[in-house]
């Protein structure tokens, strides 16, 4: 930001202050609701998967936590680090509504098994997703990050299209029956064309310029950085449509998603090797980091796992391990990445709405020091912990221990959201508490 621009202008290009937290706030609920369910009545949840309560506590975690993380992050990340204008308009607060009453609605009707009135509750959520993704692809005309990254961006933003159109249609298939094909591999279709096409795409899509930031680190330039993309894209649809079809070159799929994963984890592991000075008085350890190191390790090892199972004929074991595939992709990977982007990110959104409260005059105290580092370093255990007791649970088929490990990460991300509230109150705080002529 240049503080020699007029105030209105600087103003401008600051994210919204609202609507993110609205969006994440709401994101912490779904997950922390999910996990009580789970932690509550982990036998609900052992053993065969597809049925309607399971599907409403998934639909919590991808829907409800990943994609709501995602589209607040997305507000903040635009303006800060791709460059590009998110300002929340009267629409965006409408999109904001109609996704929380689709959400409420999905889950609900999921709950009740009332598959109509699911439909019409995720094309409620779907309209107000689209908008936010019509929102998105229109300011990244703008962006001044390099087109490699904001091709990711793109194409996540369609991946989410077609992800809720095939969901949709798996609505209403339970009510009118017109699917042809297997519903199981319809179900994983569906599952990873918006684990993998959007979720995945997304996070690797921001992380080439957040990480950078969380490290911190030189990010890397070049044509190799649309390679994960392109990868992760072919594979995808690959996957999907052969995942429809039942079709021997379905592992085709799977591989050149591992690809693109590799090609990523390649870039991260060059950020490593070279490091830029950490910011005066930053704190140590730096539990961003630590998140995201884990989150690489979960990504490892649900790699491993997938591949295994795309090769092994369907039998009990191999459902029984999809289980412990879904929570390390989707728990231990992605939801313990955004964790550790939002870490960095929401600080970072306080710090800068904290300074245009002085008028961009006063000194505010640096984001990231706010916080406990006590409180950091439990929730971190707690989800170190909590992941594989959840994903073993659920393999070995041990109630006992599902509810165990959803306890402790329900713990976790209690503690995140008492930290990710402290830290905005008191940044806020730091700049409401400067003079009168300092914020007039």
């Amino acid at each position: 930001m240049d503080l020699r621009e007029p105030r209105d202008a600087r103003l401008d290009k600051l994210p919204p202050r609202v609507l993110p937290l609205l969006y994440i706030g709401t994101a912490h609920v779904s997950l922390g609701f999910s996990l009580f369910c789970v932690a509550w009545w982990p036998a609900a949840v052992t053993g065969f998967f597809y049925h309607s309560w399971m599907v409403a506590l998934v639909h919590l975690v991808t829907l409800g936590w990943i994609t709501l993380s995602i589209l607040g992050a997305i507000y903040i990340v635009g303006p800060l680090a791709l460059r590009m204008p998110m300002a929340a308009r009267r629409g965006d607060y409408v999109a904001y509504g109609l996704v929380l009453i689709g959400l409420i609605g999905m889950v609900a009707h999921f709950w009740i098994e009332e598959f109509g009135g699911m439909a019409w509750s995720a094309g409620t959520a779907l309209t107000g997703i689209a908008y936010v993704m019509s929102r998105i692809v229109s300011a990244l005309r703008t962006s001044k990050a390099p087109r490699e990254v904001t091709l990711h961006i793109r194409l996540a933003a369609i991946n989410f299209l077609a992800a809720a159109t095939a969901g949709l249609l798996l609505a209403c298939d339970k009510v009118y029956h017109f699917l042809p094909g297997y519903v199981l591999s319809n179900v994983f279709a569906h599952a990873h064309l918006a684990a993998i096409g959007w979720a995945v795409m997304m996070v690797v899509g921001v992380g080439y310029r957040l990480l950078p930031m969380v490290l911190p680190a030189a990010p890397p330039v070049g044509r190799s950085v649309a390679l994960s993309a392109i990868f992760l894209e072919t594979g995808v649809i690959v996957l999907f449509i052969g995942l429809v079809l039942r079709a021997t070159w379905t592992p085709l799929g799977g591989l050149l998603i591992v690809s693109g994963l590799l090609v990523f984890v390649r870039h991260v592991i060059g950020m490593v090797r070279h490091p830029r000075p950490r910011p005066f008085g930053a704190v140590r350890p730096d539990f961003a980091v630590w998140h995201a190191m884990a989150a690489g390790l979960w990504l490892v090892v649900a790699m491993t796992i997938g591949i295994v199972l795309l090769f092994a004929p369907l039998s009990e074991w191999t459902l029984r391990a999809a289980l412990a595939y879904g929570v390390l992709g989707l728990v231990g990977f992605l939801s313990q990445m955004i964790l550790g982007l939002e870490r960095r990110i929401l600080p970072m959104h306080a710090w800068y709405w904290a300074f245009a409260d002085t008028d961009f005059e006063a000194a505010v105290p640096p984001a990231h020091a706010a916080g406990s580092q006590t409180l950091r370093r439990l929730i971190f255990y707690f989800w170190l912990w909590g992941v594989p007791a959840l994903a073993l649970g659920l393999f070995i088929e041990r109630p006992l221990m599902v509810g165990a490990g959803a306890w402790v990460l329900l713990a976790g991300v209690v503690l995140a959201a008492a930290d990710a509230t402290t830290v905005v109150v008191r940044l806020n705080s730091s700049g409401g508490r400067l003079p009168p002529k300092a914020r007039s």
